[in-house]
């Protein structure tokens, strides 16, 4: 982190992503009532995202076109694995309530990365998972609001530096912003019987 004052900014925005006939496809929205909300400075915002409502004022509204490389780059197809079922079972027993086609998954690598990945196809022995970012590939569009953007509390920056040594770094819930780290070659496992959801970490 650069040794500069850090800012506290909630945005109420709509994602779009931009299909090749220039049309938009709405991927997500957020609400004045659940903002989405972060501090400069930590990476916990998308780069280009930051870097434009930084500057902005409260009660600004902006629009925000980002191309694939400026935004989740491109779709790799070697990120798309054919897994064994049985990583998906617990005592035995497929975890088919959790594990269907279209639903978001964790993944953990032999050396314990997470990743999220979502279910292509289960097939009778295969889970057909892509980790790529759901909008790899494509083109975004943000479209939204400042409600806040003031100096950061030392509290808050406190909280934020306990938050990320101790793990995510917050606002992890719909996956729009790279919560797949790790080498996506590596075997995967889900050790773990836990609800699933990745998010707003742009």
């Amino acid at each position: 982190m650069e040794n500069k004052t850090s800012r506290f900014i909630a945005v109420d925005y709509v994602l779009y992503s931009v299909n090749e006939a220039n049309e938009m496809v709405l991927e997500e929205q957020t609400s004045k009532d659940k903002p989405f909300i972060f501090l400069t400075g930590f990476g916990s915002a998308m780069e280009a995202f930051e870097e434009k409502v930084e500057k902005l004022h409260k009660g600004e509204e902006f629009e925000l076109s980002l191309t694939k490389d400026e935004a989740f780059g491109d779709h790799y197809p070697e990120r798309v694995l054919r897994l064994d079922k049985e990583i998906f079972c617990i005592d035995g027993k497929f975890e088919s309530e959790k594990v269907f086609e279209g639903a978001i998954v964790p993944l953990h690598n032999e050396d314990g990365n997470l990743f999220m990945g979502k279910v292509l196809e289960v097939g009778d022995s295969k889970v057909k998972i892509d980790l790529n970012h759901p909008l790899a590939g494509k083109n975004i569009m943000y479209k939204g609001k400042i409600l806040e953007n003031r100096e950061a509390t030392a509290e808050e920056i406190d909280f934020m530096n306990s938050h990320l040594n101790g793990g995510c770094g917050g606002n992890c819930h719909k996956c729009s912003g790279g919560c797949h780290g790790g080498d996506a070659e590596h075997e995967c496992g889900c050790g773990d019987n836990h609800e699933c959801g990745c998010g707003n970490c742009h």
